[in-house]
Parts: C-alpha cells; structure tokens; sequence
C-alpha cells in the first residue's frame, strides 16, 4: 500500500443536464493506492461538519460518485474516481468522509465527453452509471 495527500476533492455531478464539479473544502486528507487486484483506492477526506447532510444522504442510498481528486499537489494533474461512501464520522465541529473506489481514467476531458454522450443519449440514473461502467470496460479506462 501506498499513502498519498489528498489536496482537493470534487465530486461529478449531473445539474440541469450539465455536468458540473462540487468543489469541497477539505481540512485535511489522505488517499492510499491499496494495490490490490481490483485497484481500489480508499481516500479519507476530513473536512467541516457543514456536508454532512450531504454524504450521509449518499451513504444512506450506496450511491457511486464520479470523483476528482488531486494528489500530493494542487499543481498536479487531477485523477478520476468511481467511489462510494462507506463511512462517515462526526469529530466536534468537522468530520471525516472515507471513500473506497478504483481509478477511472486520468484524463479528465475523455470522462466529461463519455458522461456528456450518455446523458444526450438519455441515459440517467443508474441507467447512465452502469452504461459508463460498461463503455469503461469497453474502451479500457
């Protein structure tokens, strides 16, 4: 395993048929390369209590994210993740969100055009997440 900075998260979202980027404020954070089989990655981001209605709506219903994160650095090249939420823990005032996923593609404008296609090809939901996990396999990313 592998233990890297977690620098800055934004989660993936779909708004008005736009994708759009939440930016969250971190306090602080960690992302390890567990180097496994599957690749996954557990990122540990501990921010203020502020999101909490946030994830714990996400954790309550598994839902997966689109994930970017940046890792050591700000001046570093974005990464991109398919996570869920598995745990969330209030600590006073902050908290701290632990995701579990494995990377998608590094290359932020090919997950934005492959996301853009599917919603104008209508897919929404879990429709459109588990065609971009097929077209992922498909194309390798």
């Amino acid at each position: 395993m592998k233990t890297f900075k977690l620098v800055t998260l934004d989660i993936v979202e779909e708004k008005n048929e736009d994708i759009t980027q939440r930016r969250i404020k971190l306090n602080d954070g960690l992302i390890i390369n567990r180097e496994d089989e599957q690749g996954h990655w557990v990122m540990e981001a501990y921010m203020e209590n502020d999101y909490e209605k946030y994830f714990s709506r996400i954790l309550t219903h598994s839902e997966e994210l689109l994930v970017q994160v940046k890792i050591s650095k700000s001046s570093n090249q974005p990464a991109t993740f398919l996570a869920k939420v598995i745990d969330l823990n209030l600590i006073g005032n902050d908290m701290n969100v632990i995701f579990k996923g494995t990377m998608v593609d590094k290359r932020r404008e090919h997950i934005e055009k492959m996301l853009k296609t599917l919603l104008d090809e209508g897919y929404q939901g879990d429709a459109l997440l588990d065609e971009f996990k097929r077209r992922g396999e498909e194309t390798g990313t």
